[in-house]
């Protein structure tokens, strides 16, 4: 098993201002994805990480959706506000420590408050006065969005606690640091989408990748070791499945065995849209296999076909080997999309205890769940 990561002097209070060494594309023209490769150099941080740790980013907002939003306020950028560091202007304030990509929830009530009685004030009234409205209306828009809408001010010292402070994201890492000594490197999926007449990004993904400069030391980062999503021995197999950048981390896995030299096989499935656009890290994982460090890799791109084929697919077709496999025993670990792609990668799992293990359903459900999971755990996930 691999050893869990040293404390070090940075963390979320206290991150290391790293420098990004390089970012380009690993998705293809034509792509409907804008997936990036982030190198985050760590200087002299002193800071160590083990594969299946991610990188916590506190980002911050594009200078240009700071301005655009203060005159809307009726604020002045250059308002001081006071900070237990000292004095720091409204539009700096704004940039490094609030969420502005999305509105708020009381920032809308307290634009209804102010909204003087008529149509307007009650058609936002009918929104905020329905859950379901409520959440799809905040979903699409920021602050600049609704004020276009329903135009009032406010002075800084109301708007700030009306407004979240930003989070840290925290990113599954893709490199082994024998691989690559002094660096993390991250695969980032860029968020990009217009709505109501504005091109907007995701706040971390589009700092990541539009909003800090190459060879400058100013991102703040530090490391979120994993609780459980660690290594097995060297000389134990591991089945991978991430699709999409959920491929993350199992780069890192298998780069690492590849310098251990690791004796136990690694099988990966990975899936995306189109393998011509899609596919991450191809040529890579081609020479894994060249060398027979990656044993077995099963793709799937769903959209190369009539038919939608994913990961799950995937392994119906392989049951029968992933179930001798498992019987052998291998680690099974999966990374990516919670709410859709891991329950099914699950479902599949108990499905195939069934139709290759012999188990009845209720049996099948109970191997996965608690004797693979949680008594020999065996099954590991990184879902978000």
């Amino acid at each position: 098993m691999s050893t869990p990561t040293t404390p070090s002097v940075h963390n979320r209070a206290n991150p290391f201002k790293a420098r990004i060494t390089a970012n380009y594309s690993l998705t293809g023209e034509g792509s409907n994805k804008d997936t990036r490769h982030i190198v985050v150099h760590l200087g002299a941080s002193g800071i160590n990480y083990v594969p299946g740790d991610s990188l916590g980013v506190i980002p911050r907002n594009p200078p240009e959706i700071v301005d655009e939003l203060l005159p809307h306020l009726g604020l002045d950028p250059a308002t001081s506000i006071d900070q237990p560091t000292g004095p720091v202007s409204l539009r700096d304030l704004l940039i490094h420590q609030y969420a502005l990509n999305r509105v708020s929830k009381k920032f809308v009530k307290a634009v209804l408050e102010r909204l003087p009685e008529g149509e307007r004030k009650a058609k936002l009234a009918e929104i905020v006065g329905n859950d379901e409205a409520f959440d799809d209306y905040i979903y699409t828009r920021d602050y600049t969005d609704v004020l276009v809408d329903y135009p009032v001010s406010f002075t800084a010292q109301e708007f700030l606690p009306l407004a979240n402070k930003i989070a840290p994201r925290l990113y599954s890492i893709a490199s082994s640091p024998k691989a690559h000594p002094g660096e993390v490197h991250l695969t980032v999926a860029v968020v990009n989408y217009h709505t109501h007449g504005r091109q907007k990004r995701g706040l971390a993904s589009g700092f990541l990748a539009h909003g800090q400069p190459l060879n400058v030391d100013g991102l703040p980062v530090y490391i979120q070791p994993t609780k459980h999503f660690h290594m097995p021995a060297p000389d134990a197999s591991i089945i991978m499945v991430g699709p999409g950048t959920g491929i993350a981390p199992f780069r890192a896995f298998l780069e690492h065995r590849g310098v251990e030299g690791a004796t136990g096989r690694n099988w990966l499935f990975f899936g995306d849209q189109k393998k011509a656009t899609d596919f991450l890290y191809e040529a890579e994982f081609a020479e894994m296999q060249r060398k027979g460090l990656l044993t077995r890799l099963d793709t799937a791109f769903s959209r190369d076909q009539a038919e939608k084929i994913y990961v799950q697919d995937r392994m119906r077709e392989n049951g029968a080997e992933m179930w001798k496999w498992l019987q052998e025993g291998a680690y099974f670990y999966v990374c990516g999309d919670a709410k859709r792609m891991a329950r099914d990668v699950h479902q599949m799992l108990i499905t195939i205890a069934q139709e290759h293990g012999g188990l009845s359903p209720e049996a099948a459900k109970e191997y996965i769940e608690v004797t693979f999971a949680k008594t020999e755990k065996r099954y590991l996930k990184d879902v978000y």
